[in-house]
């Protein structure tokens, strides 16, 4: 059996603090209070994708292969399951807890989550006359006897259930909460008033099942184990790849439970019965007083005035045309000048999308070809795309269609680019192709000239309004060449290419990021390390981390999530220093920085330090040879590093701290939308915000 590293900790307990980290800014009340509602939010969805994948894996895991030990904590997949189910208790009280603060803090502000009990007479008419019309006939109740069987409880669908006696006999009803119904109901009058349809439903039960009596009645929501592959269902990539992957969306609704949630205290009597049914144990059944899904949250702001909605809001930010940007120059000629770097969700990802619009229309243009993993469910970047293939160009999208939940929009999308003439393909067997590379080719003078853009975070015009990610777009030719031979690479299924530039996973990424850390060891006390990454799980990565913090070599990383290798731990990881950064944005880019000065070597990537980054997916990281880009790069990397707001470092027994306090407070996700708006360019006719800030002061001096 293999021993336990002394500086690593088990990948899903790490996840949890990560999650716990979330639900520590929807408690700290210097952010805005709709803003810490929308983090109890993200934890809950959080908590539901943890248990789909990463608890039904290891469930799998401990069918398939009990005595298999995770060798970063030395467990097995039921001892891992075990501490996940204690570690998740005690955060199901701290988001109750969270949800009802809010939930009363709120009410100064005329937003009311409401219980049946708190509803006025007035209201309860209301709720009733609505039940009998809009929410009753969708309604699909059913018992539990010989001639009815017990219901498939769906994934994550609310249902209300209860024990009901008929003539001295005892049976179980059960009504599934159908997705047509909105989740809550909102009340009328001049305030924000709301209560769960699911509650209703529970309320109104006896209505539901006439002529029975109900015993004991409470709403429940089930979580099933969604980690299913495409491996699972023996791909052949010459038939309709996309058919399959609809099976396999219908195979994910059908998967074994992990998780019961219940709405409150259940009799001994209705938990055996439900356990023997749904096959649980007691310890994956949690009680919530909270509502199960708190999707909702977003919607409150639209209920709101203005007036309201900016006093519990973030202050309205709008992504920042760069100044390096003259008004009117087109794209594609400036960025054959320069390379650009744009910064989400600081700065726009209009240029990068006008750049495919002229490059649609664009006579000189002769393919456009890009890697895509998730979409926006609105794109423009699809219609530049479909518009430059009937306008005759070579277009070629390679999709991921195993983009975890996002497999349906994946799918649509694919169908629209294959109607507009586009080349569509799929990847590869056994790997999913994360990577975010673009590569324009142009035919100037005879001259095939590419422009290429590669970025860390996905096409998804949504999410980079959301998420802090880099795009670097440029005319480097080394570049682009290599970046046409990772889609020929890409078109005849070979993962082996040769790259002289871009580190391409599987084949040299991690190679090379091992062969990097090692020249940095040779160089011991005076050899430097940056990394600014999501998550860190890669073993081999993390014992090349340890063998440099050993050699002196100075290792700083930002890691917004998992993080198994711990720092700080005598004789191994000592040189080696973490933090974390949760704020109004999700923390996406990825950046290797080896080495300082004027021989540093820097590098943006899709890739985590994963091993199913590193070995299972076709990732791609580019190196960063303009000095002006390596500037702006430095830069974010400096903020986050002094950042004493958002900010946690990361102990060696795997929980965080408040870094502490400088006499200057810094949080750098403001300061870089500060640095974007001071960076900004006026949009012709329309002031920019930065400009709209000024004359606000200037007004308020005189």
């Amino acid at each position: 059996m293999p021993e336990k590293l002394p500086y690593t900790q088990n990948r899903e307990l790490s996840w949890l603090r990560f999650n716990d980290r979330v639900l520590e800014e929807a408690m700290d009340a210097t952010v805005p209070l709709l803003e810490r509602l929308k983090f109890v939010a993200i934890f809950t969805s959080n908590l539901d994708e943890f248990f789909m994948i990463r608890v039904g894996s290891l469930y799998d895991l401990s069918l398939v292969n009990p005595e298999s030990v995770d060798r970063k904590s030395g467990m097995t997949p039921q001892e891992q399951l075990s501490a996940i189910y204690r570690a998740v208790r005690p955060l199901y009280a701290k988001r109750e807890r969270c949800f009802y603060d809010i939930a009363s803090q709120l009410q100064v502000h005329g937003i009311h989550y409401l219980r049946f009990k708190d509803l006025r007479p007035d209201e309860v008419k209301f709720v009733k006359q609505y039940f009998k019309q809009s929410i009753a006939p969708v309604l699909s109740p059913q018992i539990v006897d010989t001639h009815h069987p017990f219901p498939h409880l769906q994934n994550k669908v609310p249902h209300v259930v209860a024990r009901l006696k008929y003539k001295g006999n005892e049976t179980f009803g059960c009504v599934p909460i159908p997705s047509v119904l909105p989740s809550v109901l909102y009340l009328p009058g001049s305030t924000v008033r709301f209560l769960t349809v699911a509650e209703i439903v529970q309320e109104y039960l006896d209505h539901l099942f006439p002529g029975y009596t109900c015993v004991e009645r409470v709403r429940l929501c089930l979580t099933r184990n969604a980690d299913i592959t495409t491996d699972e269902e023996s791909v052949d990539y010459f038939g309709d790849f996309r058919e399959k992957m609809q099976k396999v969306l219908g195979k994910r609704r059908r998967l074994a439970p992990v998780r019961l949630e219940l709405s409150g205290v259940i009799s001994p009597e209705l938990e055996a019965y439900l356990c023997a049914k749904i096959s649980l144990e007691h310890h994956q059944i949690y009680i919530t007083k909270a509502p199960f899904n708190l999707s909702f949250a977003y919607e409150l702001g639209g209920k709101l005035s203005e007036a309201r909605r900016s006093l519990l809001s973030y202050p309205a930010f709008t992504p920042q045309t760069p100044g390096i940007l003259p008004p009117q120059e087109k794209m594609l000629r400036l960025v054959q000048r320069e390379d650009l770097l744009l910064s989400y969700p600081y700065e726009s990802m209009n240029p990068f999308l006008q750049l495919i619009k002229e490059a649609a229309n664009d006579p000189a243009v002769v393919s456009i070809k890009i890697t895509i993993y998730r979409l926006a469910s609105k794109a423009k970047l699809v219609d530049y795309l479909c518009t430059a293939a009937e306008n005759g160009k070579d277009v070629t999208v390679l999709i991921e269609l195993r983009a975890r939940f996002d497999e349906q929009n994946n799918i649509d999308w694919s169908e629209r680019l294959e109607e507009a003439g586009c080349t569509i393909i799929y990847g590869f067997e056994g790997y999913k192709v994360h990577s975010k590379i673009c590569l324009i080719t142009r035919r100037e003078h005879g001259t095939i000239r590419y422009i290429t853009q590669i970025g860390t975070g996905n096409y998804n015009e949504k999410t980079a309004a959301m998420y802090t990610d880099l795009s670097l777009i440029t005319a480097d030719q080394d570049i682009g060449q290599d970046a046409n031979e990772f889609f020929k690479n890409m078109m005849i299924g070979n993962l082996q290419g040769q790259y002289q530039h871009l580190l391409v996973a599987p084949v040299c990424l991690k190679s090379t990021l091992l062969r990097l850390m090692d020249e940095e060891i040779a160089k011991g006390p005076r050899g430097r390390m940056c990394f600014k990454l999501n998550s860190v799980t890669d073993l081999d990565l993390m014992e090349k981390l340890r063998d440099a913090s050993q050699a002196g070599v100075e290792i700083t990383m930002i890691v917004r999530g998992i993080c198994c290798i711990l720092p700080g731990i005598p004789g191994e990881t000592e040189n080696l220093h973490i933090r974390s950064i949760v704020g109004r944005y999700l923390e996406h880019s990825r950046v290797y920085c080896f080495g300082e000065g004027a021989s540093e070597k820097m590098y943006i990537a899709s890739a985590d330090f994963m091993t199913r980054n590193t070995e299972r997916r076709v990732e791609v990281a580019c190196p960063i040879y303009d000095k002006r880009v390596q500037e702006k790069i430095h830069h974010i990397l400096s903020l986050c590093l002094q950042d004493n707001i958002r900010a946690r470092i990361l102990e060696p027994d795997g929980s965080y701290s408040h870094v502490p306090g400088g006499e200057v407070p810094i949080d750098c996700q403001k300061q870089l939308m500060a640095d974007a708006i001071d960076a900004s360019v006026p949009v012709e006719g329309k002031p920019t915000l930065w400009s709209r800030v000024k004359d606000a002061f200037s007004k308020k001096k005189s």
